[in-house]
């Protein structure tokens, strides 16, 4: 007799990474991304089929016409460079929800296997972990995750984010995915890089200054900045469980415990400028470039010049 076969869910590799990196890297409210989303793809298709069908006629007509259109044309073009990072995301959300439907119409008494499988294979690109935004595009009922909970499938450790039972939870991971603004900075972004013998046991963040929420202030060091340089120095980097995170570089955080060292320890200050100045991978340009940016240049080139000589 013939074993039977597991029937399995499975979603497309690719289609699934695509679709994490993606929902990861929103940093708004999923709600409000979902509408800005059909919102702002509705008027590009229509402005570009616009811009095609009104262009044609008018270049064949007249070069004078053609060029008095240029403006036009130029602003379309703008704002479809603004939106491809929208557009790329929206793309992998539509990817990923088309291969849910598609399993749906293969077998169709079978959806809540379906949505509790795709739960998990999210999960496992993840790094065994889930937050129900990641659920929300897909239109899967967050009953599902109850009922897995119940099953011991998944374990819920704080509001909106789920473990499976082999995952450790990453609590740098967790908590930028659900302060989404939150970068992290100073101290805490030079442990990453392994820069200071201190444990960060309070994260410490940086932040828009017109980013507001209490619970951010009651959990860790919260540094606000005017928006010019919020970015200044933003790249991902790896947690200490391989998950990846917003922070700032080295040359940032250098001039960051700077400007706020009246808020630091002066001791572990100076140490890790010391540190800095001995990495083979230091940037002096780009600290500079940073520093007159912050408008601190005099001070950072004084403390880390003075550091080539004690």
């Amino acid at each position: 007799m013939k074993k039977e076969e597991k029937i399995t869910y499975k979603i497309d590799s690719d289609v699934l990474k695509n679709y994490v990196e993606a929902i990861n890297s929103i940093k708004e409210p999923m709600i409000r991304i979902k509408d800005q989303l059909n919102q702002l793809s509705k008027p590009m298709q229509e402005l570009s089929k616009s811009l095609n069908n009104s262009m044609k006629p008018i270049i064949e007509a007249s070069r004078v016409a053609s060029n008095s259109l240029e403006p036009i044309k130029k602003t379309g073009e703008q704002l479809n460079e603004s939106l491809k990072p929208i557009q790329e995301q929206l793309k992998s959300i539509n990817t990923m929800s088309n291969a849910i439907k598609k399993l749906s119409i293969k077998f169709p008494n079978e959806q809540s296997k379906i949505f509790t499988d795709t739960i998990k294979q999210i999960m496992n690109v993840n790094n065994g972990m889930l937050f129900t935004r990641m659920i929300e595009p897909l239109n899967i009922s967050r009953q599902y995750l109850s009922i897995m909970e119940s099953n011991n499938d998944i374990e819920k450790v704080s509001r909106g984010i789920y473990l499976s039972p082999s995952a450790f939870e990453d609590s740098y991971f967790s908590f930028q995915q659900k302060y989404k603004k939150a970068i992290f900075s100073h101290m805490n972004a030079l442990y990453f890089y392994g820069m200071t013998e201190e444990f960060p046991y309070n994260y410490t963040v940086t932040v828009p200054q017109s980013y507001h929420v209490d619970t951010v202030n009651e959990k860790c060091n919260v540094f606000y900045v005017s928006e010019d340089i919020y970015e200044l120095g933003v790249v991902e980097i790896e947690t200490p469980n391989g998950n990846k995170v917003r922070a700032y570089d080295k040359e940032r955080c250098i001039c960051d415990i700077i400007r706020s060292k009246g808020r630091m320890d002066s001791e572990q200050v100076k140490k890790t400028i010391k540190q800095y100045i001995q990495c083979k991978d230091k940037d002096i340009a780009k600290l500079s470039e940073y520093s007159k940016k912050m408008g601190i240049n005099d001070k950072v080139m004084e403390m880390v010049g003075g550091s080539y000589y004690e």
